[in-house]
């Protein structure tokens, strides 16, 4: 299931996704980039990582490079609240570049705030509600900050608008900053660079043409329509960021998110 914020908090939160795993059997799950941070809250998942090591109930994880394995055991909901790309750096104002990959307990930073969260959905109650109080919670907590730079919002809108297919030299023209500006904003509020999230973008992009795809185009014909020079650039991008060749990708049957999907056991 996934929600949208209400307007005042759209700039803040690309949205909410609530997911239920009813089965007692291990899950072996990939979180992949989508140019964005995130917060999962859990009352009662029993996660590990790809060095086994136990993951809180609640976390946030910086803007992801590369893809993480991660494992479940047992049955378990979880709400993750996707943040638009700049949200973190702006309510905790830590560096994004700084916890790139990184994977932080919710406690470090929030102590017991996301306890009700947790609690409801430890009971079952319905997500609508627990989302609603989280827009409550954010939207208190962003009241007290600064609005982030206008142009780098604007900025990178224009970038999603035109499917990561945008120079350096064209950001320059459209911002009115140099190269380095931008780029040194873009690691400080963003988490990688300008060429970096272009690449993102794209790949997505493509990701949203092989899923909208009714009149079964080749992979080939797909990829150049996503802006890619050739077949073997768009694989190659495909498996650094996702592990997974096209062919691979379409055939995994669970698809949690956009950029959470289950592998199964090999």
């Amino acid at each position: 299931m996934q929600i949208s914020p209400p307007k005042p908090l759209a700039r803040y939160i690309k949205h909410y996704i609530f997911l239920k795993n009813t089965e007692d059997m291990a899950k072996h799950l990939r979180l992949f980039a989508d140019g964005n941070t995130g917060l999962i809250i859990s009352p009662d998942i029993h996660m590990q990582d790809e060095q086994n090591s136990n993951l809180p109930l609640s976390f946030f994880y910086g803007q992801p490079t590369q893809y993480k394995d991660l494992t479940t055991t047992g049955r378990f909901s979880l709400l993750a609240v996707v943040f638009q790309p700049y949200f973190f750096n702006l309510l905790f104002s830590v560096a994004a570049k700084d916890i790139k990959n990184e994977i932080i307990s919710a406690s470090d930073i929030l102590k017991d705030q996301l306890l009700p969260f947790q609690e409801s959905l430890y009971h079952n109650e319905d997500p609508q509600s627990i989302i609603a109080a989280l827009n409550a919670y954010f939207m208190k907590l962003i009241s007290a900050k600064k609005n982030p730079e206008p142009w780098l919002i604007k900025t990178q809108q224009y970038m999603l608008q035109n499917r990561g297919g945008l120079s350096l030299k064209e950001l320059e023209h459209f911002t009115g900053y140099s190269e380095r500006h931008i780029e040194r904003k873009f690691e400080d509020h963003i988490g990688i660079s300008p060429k970096k999230y272009s690449t993102i973008i794209r790949l997505h992009h493509f990701l949203s043409l092989m899923k909208n795809n009714p009149d079964q185009k080749s992979i080939t014909h797909l990829s150049y329509e996503a802006g890619y020079s050739d077949q073997s650039h768009l694989i190659r991008e495909f498996k650094n960021t996702i592990g997974l060749t096209p062919g691979q990708y379409l055939k995994t049957e669970n698809k949690l998110a956009v950029n959470f999907i289950e592998i199964p056991f090999t």
